[in-house]
């Protein structure tokens, strides 16, 4: 996992990513221009590395990929499949929006 956090906002997003993928550095250019006007958490993860075989496992071939989750009293603590909303290689910034405001919405389970 690189370790790019600004730990703000109650909204997670996990970029899945891999070294030399054009369109992870349009999707990260995407989640970074939002970022300058909204406060979330952001991670990326690179699926490549070692450690993060079971995302490379689940996402190898769908790269770059986004995960939006809430964010209650610190809960999740990473990215799962589960309670995330899913962006697919390519999405606009008002996409990403509506999305981390759904997430910011939720009610904590």
């Amino acid at each position: 996992m690189f370790p790019t956090r600004a730990l703000l906002g109650s909204a997670r997003l996990t970029l899945f990513t891999r070294a030399g993928c054009g369109l992870c550095d349009t999707a990260k250019n995407t989640v970074l221009k939002l970022q300058k006007r909204r406060s979330f958490e952001y991670v990326e993860t690179d699926i490549m590395q070692p450690g993060n075989k079971s995302w490379k496992d689940v996402y190898e071939f769908d790269v770059p990929v986004l995960h939006v989750q809430s964010v209650h009293n610190g809960l999740p603590k990473e990215a799962n499949l589960s309670d995330a909303r899913k962006l697919f290689h390519r999405w606009t910034e008002q996409e990403l929006e509506r999305l981390v405001d759904e997430a910011e919405k939720a009610q904590p389970r």
